[in-house]
């Protein structure tokens, strides 16, 4: 599989559209929810507030990303004839995978910086202002392809300066990250990853370590026990996630899960299901 391919297949996304047409007065969202948020000011104006109390004031078409649970507000005036379609966005393994991980706490970009993403856009506002049957499902399907699209777009753009999606952006590390996320279950040499980025051996983990902010074994830990964490979700006995994700027994995920999470993985099953 390609980069971001191989990065869904796992942690794929899910959209569900709550609103689309005008919008009037405040809406707060919470930290504290069990997923993320995509907003689209399709016309008019309004303020967007993060919980840091940064605020920005959007004066055209604009998109809004909240990867993760993080307090925001939206608030506009009449006057301001605001018009939104929103979604929550939640993602396979849970609020802290990978992927949200990687990505900044808010991404706000007016639509005239994403040219790649014009046409679904266009297909999904259509929508939204229709009242064809089967709109809600059609809205779900193009929030995502959308959010697929924002980030090849970020991506291709190399806009992020560090962490996992920095890495993918930059060909050599891209290499070794796509087949360390295919293949976790085997044992990564700094050496083999050297040589599918073509890099020599000190070169590469320097800057992998630069790029992506972790050494590739700590890397590698880290992206066995969010599977783990997946695999824990849907189930799955702790056997068979340790033979899947590279562990020789149960007792070695449990103790590299510890060291990651700071707790077992069944005390962590149970602070997720409260």
């Amino acid at each position: 599989m390609d980069r971001l391919s191989s990065l869904l297949h796992h942690f794929n996304l899910h959209a569900s559209t709550f609103h689309r047409g005008g919008f009037c007065g405040t809406s707060s969202h919470g930290e504290h929810e069990p997923h993320g948020y995509i907003h689209l000011l399709r016309a008019g104006r309004m303020s967007f507030r993060e919980g840091d109390g940064r605020e920005l004031r959007l004066d055209e078409p604009s998109l809004i990303l909240v990867a993760r649970p993080r307090l925001h507000q939206m608030t506009a005036s009449e006057a301001d004839g605001a018009e939104l379609v929103c979604a929550t966005l939640a993602f396979d393994g849970g609020i802290d995978n990978p992927l949200s991980r990687s990505l900044p706490g808010a991404i706000v970009k007016p639509l005239r910086e994403l040219p790649s993403l014009s046409g679904c856009l266009d297909w999904l506002f259509a929508e939204a202002a229709g009242e064809d049957c089967g709109r809600e499902l059609v809205l779900n399907r193009l929030f995502e392809l959308m959010v697929i699209q924002l980030l090849r777009h970020l991506m291709n753009s190399r806009e992020l300066a560090s962490g996992m999606m920095a890495g993918l952006a930059e060909p050599r590390l891209a290499r070794a990250l796509n087949q360390l996320h295919e293949k976790p279950q085997h044992g990564w040499s700094v050496a083999e990853l050297a040589a599918l980025a073509g890099m020599s051996r000190a070169s590469f983990a320097a800057h992998f370590h630069d790029v992506v902010g972790a050494t590739p074994a700590d890397y590698l830990v880290g992206w066995r026990v969010s599977l783990a964490q997946k695999r824990l979700r849907e189930g799955r006995p702790m056997a068979l996630i340790a033979d899947e994700v590279g562990y020789e027994s149960p007792s070695a995920l449990a103790r590299a899960f510890r060291r990651k999470v700071g707790a077992s993985p069944s005390e962590w099953l149970r602070q997720v299901a409260q």
